[in-house]
């Protein structure tokens, strides 16, 4: 009976998933082609033209998230599951915690009275520095767990062994633990990914490519947004195909996290 139950649930926490799939692929497969994916939109009330801008700016602003967000996040969990027990270690874990919790509109609300407001204007990088504080709290908790679940048995035997402490931690514990948490940190970038809100308010958009970090970038999910909300039936279609290319990209670069883990590994 409850190996049935099991089996039920899992069907039922897939039919939700295969149908958003479905339904993205069937509605921007039409989209799809290689003027979307290398080209610049058109004017507005023009049909046709692309996305090439908000690929790349997406990819820039994940990218420069990720370079924050991921290292301090596993040295954060490393620190918390070394020296946890300490006030400031409880401290920092119920930081985490209720960070986790803070919507994503109030984290792009503090980096744009911090950061756009303090310096000239809208960027890629203060876009970047609201996804890095999105994805920090998850990596955190996530390396933090999953090191707490390798056996203390594999720290013992490599401290026999002479190897130092924080040698142990690196090349031992945390690399037994790697590929749950590259899962966690792939779940923290595909959160990043998709966020709209905290975007509006810190890279903000752009007809073009951008040709800094510092200046108003275009991504893909504020892209989809404008173009959904749009009374242009052609920008609704592209908004649809925007939208399969962002789950292709998390697709993508999850596929690629695990292959890279299970290389480094071998």
């Amino acid at each position: 009976v409850i190996r049935a139950a099991c089996l039920l649930a899992t069907v039922l926490a897939l039919v939700p998933l295969a149908s958003v799939l479905w339904f993205v692929i069937a509605r921007g497969a039409s989209g799809l082609s290689w003027t979307f994916l290398t080209g610049l939109p058109k004017p507005v009330g023009e049909s046709g033209g692309g996305m090439a801008h908000a690929i790349v700016g997406s990819l820039e602003i994940v990218g420069i998230a990720c370079a924050i967000g991921i290292p301090a996040g596993v040295l954060a969990g490393i620190h918390l599951s070394e020296f946890g027990n300490t006030r400031f270690g409880r401290f920092v874990r119920f930081s985490a915690d209720v960070m986790a919790g803070v919507p994503s509109i109030t984290v792009g609300l503090f980096v744009h009275v911090l950061v756009v407001r303090r310096v000239p204007g809208f960027s890629a990088l203060a876009g970047a520095l609201a996804l890095a504080l999105l994805m920090l709290p998850t990596i955190t908790r996530a390396t933090e767990e999953l090191l707490r679940l390798v056996p203390e048995s594999l720290r013992e035997a490599a401290l026999g062994l002479g190897v130092p402490k924080w040698r142990a931690t690196v090349r031992v514990m945390l690399r037994t633990a790697a590929p749950g948490i590259a899962t966690g940190v792939m779940l923290a970038v595909a959160r990043a990914m998709g966020e709209t809100a905290p975007l509006l308010f810190t890279a903000l958009n752009n007809r073009s490519f951008a040709a800094t970090p510092l200046e108003p970038t275009a991504s893909l999910p504020v892209n989809i947004y404008t173009y959904a909300v749009s009374p242009y039936p052609d920008w609704h279609r592209q908004a649809w195909a925007a939208a399969l290319v962002l789950v292709t990209l998390i697709l993508c670069l999850n596929v690629a996290a695990r292959f890279l883990v299970r290389g480094k590994l071998r």
